[in-house]
């Protein structure tokens, strides 16, 4: 079920302009970036997504009541607007042109980005309340495992701040009424805000006619959605309701999480793979360790990174590189287990795990589809059993990012190991969820994300 509410929305005349005070979800945000958004506008949204804690008011954990008050405050002063009636909206990402700007959650000096290549060049979705329900009801499938700590953190800040602050973002597989108005909408109307950030042009439209918005709610609830982004953010939504329920307060706004929806049949998704960087461990050092159990090739030196990066895909899909063979991603067992270990100037292909070792390293209860998912062999058999290394947030960086190949390499010198993985297929995706099986944490990064700071959505406002 997707309902209409009232959007908080930044108000024109008290902000410079949304480009400067909207943002990348805060998950794909480093501390840099997020510090140089937070001090380039005072209005900017990663003062609520991502708070800081407040010289001489307390401990570390008091960042998140600085984010309730500072919240209340925009709206009090009125540098944010709650919309009337309520409404769902619709929401569109386009892009300007192939060669864009460095990302904002990109480090200092990074290079331009072509933001069109292997991108969706347009996405539209829908932007409403969805109703929470728990994994096993089918309705709002997980594809990823979560970090509680996470999951704590996200709940910690819905709960002071009464809001949720950014849509999580869902596919589903549509072509009813949903997706009609979607494109009907866009089409046909000027869009209620519209701002360009990352030679992305982001619109948005308000849809608050009962019979439009009913049409369209009825026509989702018959749906099965796929979470894209948002695992961490969508389970501190079922957290924060269990912890309302539990304190005797019955249904409320804490029943429904704000989401973006978006038939993929009309607007399939691009899947960028999530890189690793591993401190401490030298690339040298790593690959000694994997040749017991996986085959290592040392790539020629002077091999630059599109090239490597070249390699990694044909390692994966063998059947593909070769004239007159069926394409890997229609051949079963097409798909072939590939890294590139990086981070002293050096790559190194990693491939073919040892099954026996593969299998020894896994946790019981999985199939065999998911034990040949890139995230299952690295975390389980390569992080943890072969380099013997704690799987946690300290231990193990995630970069996801338009030049994360790049970024990661560079993060994990000197010393370190960056580990340049492959995309996971959308088919593999969805067949896991719909088993029920989840991949490990960060396996998947879909793009187009939702901006952070368009609409947000408040508990006081239903």
């Amino acid at each position: 079920m997707l309902a209409p509410f009232r959007g908080v929305r930044y108000a024109p005349g008290r902000v410079s302009g949304l480009a400067a005070v909207t943002s990348p979800p805060y998950d794909v945000l480093g501390a840099v970036a997020a510090a140089r958004l937070r001090d380039a506008d005072p209005h900017n949204v990663v003062r609520l997504t991502l708070p800081v804690p407040v010289a001489g008011e307390g401990p570390p954990d008091s960042r998140y009541g600085a984010a309730g008050r500072t919240l209340r405050e925009w709206i009090a002063d009125g540098v944010l607007v709650p919309d009337s009636p309520p409404g769902l909206y619709v929401y569109e990402e386009r892009v300007v042109g192939e060669l864009a700007a460095p990302s904002r959650d990109a480090p200092p000096g990074a290079p331009p980005r072509r933001a069109a290549v292997g991108r969706p060049a347009l996405q539209r979705g829908l932007i409403g309340a969805v109703a929470l329900a728990p994994p096993a009801a089918g309705i709002v499938l997980p594809h990823e495992g979560v970090t509680p700590v996470v999951v704590a953190d996200r709940c910690r800040l819905m709960e002071a701040t009464a809001a949720n602050l950014e849509p999580i973002f869902l596919i589903y597989e549509g072509g009813g009424a949903a997706s009609q108005l979607v494109d009907e909408v866009a089409d046909s109307q000027q869009p209620t805000i519209e701002a360009v950030t990352d030679g992305v042009t982001h619109r948005l439209w308000a849809v608050t006619d009962p019979a439009r918005v009913a049409a369209a709610a009825g026509d989702l609830a018959k749906r099965q959605a796929l979470i894209a982004d948002g695992h961490h953010r969508y389970a501190a939504y079922l957290e924060l309701q269990a912890r309302k329920h539990a304190a005797g307060l019955g249904g409320g706004p804490w029943d429904y999480g704000l989401a973006l929806l978006v038939d993929s049949r009309a607007y399939p998704p691009h899947i960028d793979p999530i890189h690793r960087v591993i401190s401490g461990l030298p690339p040298a050092r790593a690959a000694e360790l994997a040749c017991a159990a996986s085959t290592v090739r040392a790539l020629p030196p002077g091999t630059g990174l599109h090239a490597a990066l070249r390699i990694l895909g044909e390692a994966a899909h063998p059947l593909a590189a070769e004239p007159g063979r069926t394409p890997a991603a229609e051949a079963p067992g097409g798909h072939r287990n590939a890294f590139l270990l990086a981070g002293d100037g050096r790559y190194r292909l990693l491939t073919d795990p040892d099954p026996a070792r593969l299998a020894s390293a896994a946790p019981a209860g999985h199939s065999e589809r998911w034990l040949r998912l890139d995230t299952s062999v690295l975390h389980e058999l390569l992080i943890k059993q072969i380099w013997g290394i704690r799987d946690e947030q300290t231990a193990v960086r995630m970069v996801h990012h338009d030049a994360a190949a790049a970024i990661a390499i560079a993060a994990a010198a000197p010393g370190g190991t960056a580990v340049i993985c492959n995309p996971v297929l959308e088919r593999e995706v969805v067949a896991l969820a719909a088993r029920g099986e989840q991949m490990p944490r960060k396996s998947t990064s879909f793009r187009p994300k939702p901006l952070t700071g368009l609409v947000m959505r408040a508990f006081a406002y239903g």
